[in-house]
């Protein structure tokens, strides 16, 4: 049996002797079947080019945009970092240079230019590589590179030709100019004439003389060979032919090439970046929302022009911006000198070898066979890379949101302090330990079950057994006093001693499950007593969430962003709405809770908001602070906005210093500052007040050695404030900007505290607190005292029916970035 191998060479030894018996006529045939076969395989490769709808629409494309609440941008999606300018926007040396180059018969032919094309292969055949490409034929690469491709084929080139004829009988030849020019790249992040005008010279594309749009022009032939920034010979020599086309195409004139030509190239290089908007973390987040939304709904992003409407008010989240740049600015200066390269950052070498080990040069000196302790000696010793990984850690960041806690509405965020810098978001994808902010959920559980503010617990040393022999003793850094102190107190001063014997009463499932219920939903919560201090990590977001629901008598609403969706021409197409409230506290509970934090602003770890800011307004809030000062928070709550901060590093081993680091130190300015101009610009109501009544009961005093009553407050633990005063350590100053224009001036009344002259005082419940014990002091006994009475968790039959607990969510994929805008659900298509 015959193999196939000695078949084929069989027929291969007798092909010569029949192509030698081919006559004429077969030859003929073959000529003529050849053109044949080739528009047969066009035909096939048909299907495979773009439609003629789809080149209508690219014709049309138009980016898609995010808009703010109040009608003002805020983000803009395209393909590319380009800029759209007009045929009559861009330089007439442009055009000219562009077509005397590329194409010199452009308005001659319809799409393919058949003496070219033929002349381009004549020369690839002699073995000079040709390009034979229209401008139409390269727009037609530009625009449909997945269909088209740009591999050096047959196929390629089929293709190019059939999407180039219909494009011309789509497109007029200006349109195609236009589109072409708006296009083409240009290296660095530059897409099209105007970007590129920016990036080499610093002009627009209107203002190009020959010499610019020579150069530009000639990069086309091959952007990186004749990058006029790495190799400006090349650019020059390219440029100077391209000045020699258009005196053949007469648009130059022949006398002034030689001058023209001897001049040097001229370059203003700057790399033009993306324009990140107002709230571009924000904004990155919903970009990855849309793509799916319009995946789903068969509508491409970045050319159908759709109308994104948000939540967000643009005066508002300028504010927060503000806000946050100028007091994290402050807070950075503090924190550079505290871990400067010569002090703070020399004295912990073990933590900074630490951070050499976690870098990738590290690793890559091992994987080059360096020895551990060789790579870290160099990488210790090279000044640049030290100052590098030194800037990276000791660079403090910052979180920001505002929500209506009315319906949901986010209406600022400030996922960083440069996005440019850090992409990472602190309000949503940053989990850190809330510390203190995390216990008003401790106090809103006691309330649910029946507690009242002015119940008394004994501010003393704490023991709780966690099992196996091992104790839980928080403490306060000045030791217990040993007295009697309120829940209100407890709260106001942010006592660790009073909300821990609160937590052992209440226990950690229900703070777990209420804290669930109000907002903190995707974070786990470890159900343990420490928890009652912040030790489970959240993201700001969910706080702020969960304080929403306080300021909302005690009812839910998951936080929404976008509110519709509309195509280019305003026809909504899907609008959404937030869902049901869920009551998570009943609402007398939620405004006793609320009250009890007015505390906190009048009298406790939060008095800065009064003193610091001014701001009168009826609103309430909470600090908080982790331990060595790793975390500091702060939300504040009025009737028309929540807003919450935190500030901290990004690698929780960097802490921040006592004088400044504390919650009321480094984000109570942040939202102080924010208040202040909201409320200075009547985008927020001053005069608004909670729905909650304010205490109105007695305090308590203590009587002293001669007879006389005296009140003592406790230090307030987080902000070193006493009585509504700064400390003298460590208290910070509002920018002398805001000092100026201020419609009042500061002075201290008679009790030391900062109040505005011409502002009516906030009205001011004195809660009195129980002094430290002393040598040289006596009291009455208890039973001559007005005492609250000690709390004592009330039996289950006697306590308030609870709403169903919600059990900790299972998230489904990435919880960072949800299918919906945080839960809304579309009601209309």
């Amino acid at each position: 049996m015959k193999t196939p191998l000695p078949r084929f060479e069989h027929y291969a030894a007798s092909l010569a002797g029949r192509m030698s018996r081919l006559t004429r006529r077969d030859w003929v045939w073959g000529v003529l079947a050849l053109p044949v076969l080739l528009m047969l395989y066009a035909l096939v490769q048909l299907p495979f080019t773009p439609s003629i709808s789809d080149l209508r629409k690219a014709k049309s494309e138009k980016a898609s945009v995010l808009m703010t609440s109040d009608g003002q941008e805020l983000a803009v999606f395209r393909h590319a970092n380009r800029e759209w300018v007009s045929l009559a926007g861009i330089s007439p040396k442009v055009i000219d240079a562009l077509i005397a180059t590329e194409d010199r018969r452009f308005y001659q032919h319809h799409g393919m230019d058949l003496k070219r094309t033929a002349s381009a292969l004549f020369q690839t055949v002699r073995g000079d590589l040709q390009g034979g490409s229209t401008i139409t034929q390269q727009l037609a690469r530009n625009l449909f590179p997945d269909e088209i491709g740009r591999a050096a084929s047959l196929t390629r080139k089929i293709r190019e030709a059939i999407t180039a004829l219909k494009i011309e009988s789509v497109y007029s030849k200006d349109e195609i100019l236009e589109t072409y020019l708006n296009t083409v790249p240009f290296l660095y992040n530059a897409h099209g004439i105007e970007m590129a005008a920016r990036t080499y010279f610093d002009k627009s594309a209107g203002q190009l003389d020959v010499l610019e749009s020579a150069t530009l022009v000639g990069m086309l032939k091959g952007t990186s060979y004749y990058n006029p920034v790495q190799n400006p010979e090349r650019s020059a020599q390219r440029r100077n032919t391209v000045l020699a086309q258009m005196v053949k195409t007469g648009t130059l004139p022949e006398a002034s090439l030689a001058a023209l030509q001897k001049k040097p190239l001229k370059i203003d290089f700057e790399r033009q970046t993306e324009t990140l908007g107002a709230a571009p973390h924000l904004a990155q987040q919903l970009k990855r929302w849309l793509i799916e939304w319009a995946d789903r709904n068969s509508y491409n992003m970045y050319a159908d022009g759709l109308v994104v409407r948000t939540t967000v008010d643009s005066r508002l989240q300028d504010m927060a911006n503000k806000a946050v740049t100028r007091q994290a600015d402050r807070l950075q200066r503090q924190a550079s000198a505290a871990w400067s390269l010569n002090t703070g950052w020399k004295a912990r070498q073990n933590l900074v070898q630490s951070f050499v080990r976690a870098t990738p040069d590290y690793k890559a000196a091992l994987d080059s066979g360096q020895t551990p302790a060789l790579a870290l000696q160099q990488l210790l010793a090279d000044a640049g890379f030290m100052h590098k990984l030194h800037d990276n850690k000791t660079r403090l960041q910052a979180g920001f949101m505002a929500l209506d806690p009315r319906n949901g509405q986010v209406r600022a965020w400030v996922g960083s302090r440069d996005f440019a810098q850090d992409q990472f978001d602190h309000v949503q994808q940053a989990r850190r330990q809330p510390g203190s902010t995390f216990k008003p959920f401790v106090y809103g559980a006691a309330f649910e079950d029946g507690a009242k503010p002015s119940d008394s617990l004994v501010d003393q040393v704490v023991s709780i057994s966690l099992g196996n022999g091992a104790f839980w003793r928080p403490s306060d850094g000045g030791g217990p006093s040993g007295s009697a102190m309120s829940l209100r107190q407890g709260l106001m001063y942010s006592k660790n001693t009073i909300t821990a014997q609160v937590m052992q009463q209440v226990g950690p499932t229900h703070v777990a499950a209420l804290a669930r219920s109000m907002g903190v939903r995707d974070s786990r919560l470890e159900e343990v007593p420490s928890l009652a201090l912040g030790t489970s990590p959240v993201t700001l977001k969910e706080m702020v969430t969960a304080y929403g629901t306080i300021a909302n008598n005690g009812n839910f609403i998951e936080p929404v962003l976008v509110t519709q969706i509309e195509d280019r021409h305003g026809k909504v197409l899907e609008a959404f709405a937030p869902k049901t409230p869920e009551m998570a506290l009943p609402a007398e509970v939620a405004q006793t809770l609320l009250d009890t934090l007015r505390g906190v602003i009048d009298q406790g770890t939060g008095t800065g908001i009064r003193s610091q800011f001014g701001i009168q307004a009826d609103v309430a809030g909470k600090t908080g602070t982790t331990q060595d000062n790793t975390d500091g928070w702060f939300i504040l709550m009025h009737p028309q906005l929540v807003a919450g901060a935190w500030v901290g590093f990004n690698d929780n081993r960097i802490t921040m210093g006592n004088a400044w680091g504390p919650g009321a130190r480094s984000a109570l300015p942040m939202v102080g500052e924010f208040f202040q101009q909201a409320l200075r610009a009547k985008v927020l109501d001053p005069a608004l007040l909670f729905d909650a009544p304010k205490f109105g009961g007695s305090a308590r005093r203590w009587n002293t050695l001669d007879g006389s009553e005296e009140a003592e407050t406790l230090p307030a633990e987080e902000s070193g404030m006493q009585n509504g005063d700064l400390s003298s350590q460590g208290a910070v100053q509002s920018d002398p900007v805001y000092r100026d224009d201020r419609p009042y001036r500061l002075y201290r009344d008679e009790s030391g505290a900062i109040t505005p002259e011409n502002l009516p005082p906030p009205p001011m419940t004195r809660y009195l607190t129980v002094p430290p014990p002393a040598q040289d002091r006596q009291r009455l006994p208890l039973e001559g005292q007005a005492m609250p009475r000690a709390y004592e968790l009330l039996p289950p039959e006697r306590r308030r029916p609870r709403p169903e607990e919600l059990a900790p969510q299972t998230v489904q994929g990435d919880p960072d970035y949800p299918a919906f805008p945080y839960g809304a659900q579309p009601v209309q298509r």
